[in-house]
């Protein structure tokens, strides 16, 4: 509300500095239980009983990337490299596509330059 009497406004702001200092405190001692509040055991034995499993899929995932970079390997069109990355789901199956695509690309520019050159020479 309104009012005139500098003294009561100097005592409402300095009355709305210290209830904000007091939340910031409030703040600032939640923030810090909740920072350093250990860690629940029972998730931690969820993630032992988990493990063996999660760790089957891991090398199961390797395994399948490895047989697809060897794919890739014998692949020379960037076309057909496109097309595989378009049909391709995993992020890391389209990561190793994109490396055979810039690898592709890069072996064709240096042949164009080397072409270059041998021309420019002649």
């Amino acid at each position: 509300e309104a009012t005139l009497d500098l003294a009561e406004r100097r005592r409402i702001r300095s009355a709305i500095r210290e209830l904000q200092r007091q939340e910031l405190e409030r703040d600032e001692e939640t923030l810090a239980s909740k920072r350093f509040r250990p860690e629940r055991s029972s998730h931690r034995q969820d993630n032992k009983e988990n493990w063996p499993q999660s760790r089957h899929l891991e090398e199961e995932q390797q395994a399948a990337l490895a047989a697809l970079s060897e794919q890739l390997e014998a692949i020379t069109s960037v076309e057909e490299l496109t097309k595989l990355l378009r049909a391709a789901g995993e992020y890391e199956e389209r990561k190793l596509i994109r490396a055979a695509i810039r690898k592709l690309r890069a072996e064709e520019i240096e042949a164009a330059t080397l072409a270059g050159n041998v021309q420019s020479s002649r």
